[in-house]
C-alpha cells in the first residue's frame, strides 16, 4: 500500500522550519517581506508566503496549504450580466467659450 503525502499543518511547518535553523522572522527577511505577513499566513492566504515557505521547505505549495490551492475563481453574476455591470463609457467634451 502506498504512503499517505504527509499532512503539512502550521505547528508542522513551523517545526521543520526550525529543524531546518530557520525563523518565519528569518525568513521573511530573506525574501524581504514584513515579517507580519509570515505570522498571518496561517489565518490569512499570501501567495507570496506560501511560495517562500514553499521554496525553503522544497515541499511543493499545494501540499503545504491544500486547502488553499489550486487556486479557484467564482464569478458573481452569470456571464448573460457582465455587459449590464461595466460602466457606460461617457465622453466628456469641455465647452469652448
Amino acid at each position: 500500500m502506498p504512503d499517505k503525502p504527509k499532512t503539512w499543518d502550521q505547528f508542522e511547518i513551523k517545526a521543520e522550519l526550525h529543524r531546518r535553523g530557520m525563523t518565519l522572522t528569518k525568513l521573511a527577511e530573506i525574501n524581504k517581506l514584513n515579517p507580519g505577513t509570515f505570522r498571518a499566513v496561517w489565518k490569512r492566504p499570501n501567495q507570496k508566503v506560501e511560495r517562500a515557505l514553499s521554496a525553503f521547505l522544497k515541499v511543493p505549495v499545494e501540499r503545504l496549504f491544500p486547502d488553499r490551492y489550486p487556486k479557484r475563481s467564482h464569478t458573481i453574476l452569470s456571464r448573460k450580466y457582465a455587459k449590464e455591470s461595466i460602466p457606460a463609457q461617457t465622453s466628456h467634451k469641455k465647452d469652448a467659450a
